[in-house]
């Protein structure tokens, strides 16, 4: 996700995206442990997105 795209969600809808997302990092982490991906680098993404959410929190939440 983009960050334009982060900022037009509410705040429950970020909680939920990034349950979302680290479910998938958990379950990509998992399976590259097991077998190899083919694209190693959609864990970073993945990574990055969640980040790119909490900060958003964060930063409503201070406000």
């Amino acid at each position: 996700m983009k960050q334009s795209e982060i900022k037009e969600l509410s705040v429950e809808e970020l909680k939920e995206k990034k349950a979302e997302f680290k479910k998938q990092y958990s379950d990509l982490k998992m399976a590259h442990s097991v077998t190899p991906l083919e694209n190693p680098l959609l864990i970073r993404s993945v990574r990055r997105t969640v980040a790119r959410l909490a900060t958003e929190l964060t930063k409503r939440e201070l406000q």
